[in-house]
């Protein structure tokens, strides 16, 4: 799938937003303004003011509205929830070659408050994957002490672990580690049949 630079770098914000919520024994990462903070430096998110508990409370409702929108179990119902994210935000498309970066858009409004630019740019690049007809794309990670949001950029739409490394590989050593031990625990009789090895 081809996703314009500028829609995936949207995306992968969306993404770390949407995993900054609480999840089974994982801790909310966005618990306060200093998270906050932090988090709009590691994702170079351009044109943010002192922020403040107002912004965070912003953000965290636009957090809300983008796990919906994973949580969509149809087009339909995910395009609603983005028409109300861009629509709320006052979207405001512009070009800007800002900080060295070649031109490209933003879809906030100037002076925007960093959660109305978080619903702008994230939610125009969920637009883009609505329209593209690539709704399920937009996964949870199928481990079970997982539920991380992720896209699923494959060819033909098979991953399934937020991480095929970390919780892909965890859950194919662990299953292979049962079918070990299920097969330690069998003996094989002169006539081909399986019987435990603690039962005579």
């Amino acid at each position: 799938m081809q996703i314009p630079h500028d829609t995936r770098v949207a995306l992968d914000v969306v993404v770390a937003l949407v995993n900054t919520a609480p999840e089974g024994d994982r801790p909310d990462t966005l618990a306060d303004v200093g998270a906050l903070r932090t988090f709009v430096r590691e994702h170079s998110i351009s044109d943010v003011g002192e922020l403040g508990a107002r912004d965070l409370s912003g953000v965290r409702t636009v957090r809300s509205k983008f796990a919906q929108v994973f949580a969509a179990a149809h087009p339909r119902a995910a395009v609603g929830l983005i028409n109300e994210l861009v629509a709320t935000a006052g979207t405001t498309p512009q070009l800007t070659d800002h900080d060295g970066y070649d031109w490209h858009v933003h879809y906030f409004a100037p002076g925007a408050s960093v959660g109305d630019h978080l619903a702008a740019d994230g939610g125009m690049a969920l637009a883009f994957i609505v329209v593209s007809g690539e709704h399920e794309r937009l996964r949870r990670c199928e481990a079970p002490d997982c539920g991380r949001a992720f896209v699923d950029l494959s060819r033909n739409r098979s991953r399934r672990y937020c991480d095929s490394r970390t919780c892909g590989n965890r859950l194919h050593v662990a299953a292979y580690r049962a079918r070990r031990k299920s097969e330690q625990g069998e003996v094989v009789h002169g006539d081909g049949q399986k019987q435990h090895a603690d039962h005579p």
